[in-house]
């Protein structure tokens, strides 16, 4: 008897292929449109800061030469470094430049890729995770509220996103060899970031930019945001925690359990610990690279370009180490061809930033000021919230910033498109300003958790060797629970005039 073949979750390259052919579809129907832009100063920390952003009520429509709506489709293949559709994959790739997505994102992953392929090299990990287990023996249950505490504070102060990439290459294999999985790694690493990120109360690339451009007193509301923090972190933890607890019970239970064998089969060997001087320079090496990132990106604002160098920098240095100790028989040859091999680990996750990105440059871009379908959409929206009731008006606006995030994941460019339409949107329906930034953090923050054009999320998943649409399906569950939980927040803050 022919047994029925189980339906297994499309490749992620595949489904992101689907939402660009019909992203491409979209520029048949849907005319282009576009806004006129302006510079708006607000004060932050003392200081004035300026921002491009679009012109209330300044949308038109892009007319042809016959005086009609344009509409210009798609075409299948474009020259001239334009961009048809079979061109999205290379136009994605290099889109952006070294301080975003996609061409910075996607040599961040690479380089901190080839870093950790350095540091792993030297099993110095491996090593550091022997003595990790025995101390813990029967409290390991304790790191997960913990982690995922520091990590949604990590969010909240300072926007800590793509920096989860390189803390799930050290915690992933930690998580796995302990009894759990590698979805586990991801929540206390990634998700807790984007729950911190989005409930934060002083986010530099969130709420303050939103805050500045909807003329509300930055860093106001800060009580309820730091409550409303507290209640998510807590709803991530205990989420986190009942996994956790089914899967060490019965591993068999994860759907993640095949890719897991990676890390597994890595670390087969010898379970004796021969930590020495050599092993503890490294981990210094990158517990000294982590603060000193952490400084940089509180104290200096470094981003992406700085980050991936401090990684580098990190792997290096623990690169001579391992030569000049000799561990695991380390050579200068080796240096360079462990980078190369942890580069090719995340290269999937690369590739697939590239793609993503692909999907709003077939849609004309996310500029305001150039004629695009996303301009179309964004100001549809915007009109069709028009006379709503109070409180429908303000769950509406938050379930706008979460579906415009699968087009615009950056925070503060979100905010800097979105957030001039929905002030004036607010004082038409009675909504508050300070709402229509909550529904803003709300929406962009939550949903960089799921979409599959968030860089962050791409590279956590790389790293962690979990497929996007495996993901999809774990975390539908937590998803719909975060719905409701900001559906009350938002609906709450109307009721009591936040």
């Amino acid at each position: 008897m022919k047994q029925n073949e189980t339906w297994k979750m499309p490749h992620t390259f595949v489904i992101v292929f689907f939402v660009v052919l019909l992203a491409a579809a979209l520029t048949y129907v849907v005319p282009k449109g576009q806004f006129e832009t302006e510079e708006v100063t607000y004060e932050k920390d003392g200081s004035e800061v300026t921002k491009t952003v679009v012109k209330p009520d300044s949308f038109t429509y892009s007319m042809n030469e016959a005086g009609e709506k344009q509409t210009d489709g798609t075409s299948l293949f474009e020259g001239g470094g334009e961009t048809g559709f079979l061109n999205y994959v290379f136009e994605g790739m290099v889109s952006g430049d070294k301080w975003g997505s996609a061409v910075g994102v996607v040599a961040f992953i690479i380089i901190i890729g080839g870093s950790f392929g350095i540091i792993m090299r030297t099993q110095a990990v491996d090593e550091g995770l022997m003595k990790v287990i025995v101390k813990t023996k029967g409290r390991e249950g304790l790191m997960i509220p913990v982690i995922f505490f520091l990590f949604s504070l990590g969010g909240a102060v300072f926007g800590m996103g793509e920096e989860a990439i390189a803390f799930a290459m050290i915690l992933v294999p930690v998580i796995i060899r302990i009894g759990y999985d590698a979805i586990v790694g991801v929540m206390i690493t990634y998700v807790a970031t984007q729950i911190g990120f989005a409930t934060s109360w002083m986010n530099p690339f969130g709420v303050s930019i939103a805050q500045g451009v909807a003329g509300v007193p930055v860093l106001s509301g800060s009580g309820f945001r730091m409550a409303m923090w507290a209640v998510f972190t807590l709803t991530g933890i205990v989420f986190t925690m009942v996994y956790a607890s089914k899967i060490k019970k019965n591993p068999q239970l994860s759907v993640t359990k095949e890719s897991d064998l990676y890390f597994k089969d890595a670390e087969t060997g010898s379970l004796k610990s021969a930590f020495n001087l050599g092993h503890l320079l490294v981990i210094v090496t990158v517990v000294a690279g982590i603060v000193w990132v952490v400084w940089g990106v509180v104290e200096r604002a470094y981003y992406i370009p700085e980050i991936a160098s401090q990684f580098f920098t990190m792997g290096l240095v623990a690169g001579i180490i391992g030569v000049l100790f000799k561990l695991n028989n380390m050579t200068v040859n080796d240096i360079a061809e462990s980078f190369t091999a942890g580069a090719k680990d995340l290269l999937p996750a690369a590739l697939i930033v590239g793609m993503a990105k692909g999907i709003v440059i077939i849609l004309g871009g996310d500029s305001p000021a150039e004629p695009s379908v996303l301009n179309t959409m964004l100001f549809g929206a915007s009109q069709a919230m028009e006379g709503f009731p109070v409180v429908l008006s303000a769950w509406f606006m938050y379930v706008f910033q979460s579906i415009f995030n699968f087009f615009v994941v950056s925070g503060s460019g979100q905010a800097a498109l979105t957030m001039p339409l929905m002030a004036p949107l607010a004082d038409i329906t009675g909504v508050s300003k300070q709402v229509a930034v909550l529904a803003f953090q709300l929406g962009d923050g939550l949903t960089n958790i799921l979409v599959p054009t968030s860089a962050a999320l791409m590279g956590t998943l790389g790293a962690a060797r979990i497929e996007w649409g495996t993901w999809a399906k774990f975390i539908l569950k937590f998803m719909i629970l975060m719905f409701i939980l900001s559906s009350v927040f938002v609906i709450g803050a109307v009721l009591i005039d936040f």
